[in-house]
């Protein structure tokens, strides 16, 4: 009996990482990405880098105190020697060299290792500096809902807490953008609201 229910378990398992499946293939098939790394100095953040690498999906720039980076690697039984380490003295430091990194066009793409969210975010939107476009910044939940045909993409849930009818125009085309990037076609909207009045 231990060993059917097993069975079945590890079956839905397998269904519900599909779409998971399905998106680093894609991936996989294009040039790796190059992303700078802010501050990966925990086991979490610095073995998600060797995953993304061992999947051939990135090429890493890591940013931060080169000795917590090498010492978190060594911890974790990994080298880092053949990666590109861009030594910052702190978290905040490395959060704007890594941003450097990409308005430079060193890297293409950003990624949070073990410091706050406002680090890097506040050297992500600095005036001078930063990544700002003419476009909101916002952010997305790419969910794996287990009876949706394609992953089920939510925003913004973290980033803007009361936008106005502009904002919410640049979050939603900034999640079709992402749907279109996961190759998702015809990428359908549907808008929510916890409001019973009408308002713009």
């Amino acid at each position: 009996m231990t060993v059917a229910v097993q069975s079945q378990d590890m079956s839905q398992d397998r269904r519900r990482h599909d779409k998971y499946d399905r998106l680093v293939a894609v991936a996989q098939s294009l040039p790796k990405l190059k992303v700078a790394v802010a501050h990966p100095c925990d086991a979490a953040s610095l073995g998600a880098v060797f995953e993304a690498t061992d999947l051939g999906l990135i090429e890493p720039i890591l940013v931060g105190p080169q000795a917590r980076i090498t010492a978190t690697a060594a911890a974790l039984g990994k080298d880092v020697s053949a990666m590109r380490i861009v030594d910052a003295q702190h978290s905040h430091a490395a959060a704007e060299a890594a941003v450097d990194l990409v308005r430079s066009g060193q890297a293409e793409a950003l990624m949070k290792g073990s410091l706050h969210t406002d680090e890097l975010m506040g050297a992500i939107v600095r005036r001078e500096g930063g990544l700002r476009t003419a476009r909101r910044i916002s952010h997305c939940f790419v969910m794996d809902v287990p009876t949706h045909e394609t992953a089920l993409i939510i925003t913004d849930a973290a980033v803007n807490i009361a936008p106005t009818l502009e904002d919410k125009v640049h979050i939603v085309q900034n999640a079709i953008d992402l749907a279109r990037a996961l190759r998702v076609d015809p990428v359908r909207v549907a808008i929510l609201s916890a409001m019973e009045t009408v308002n713009p």
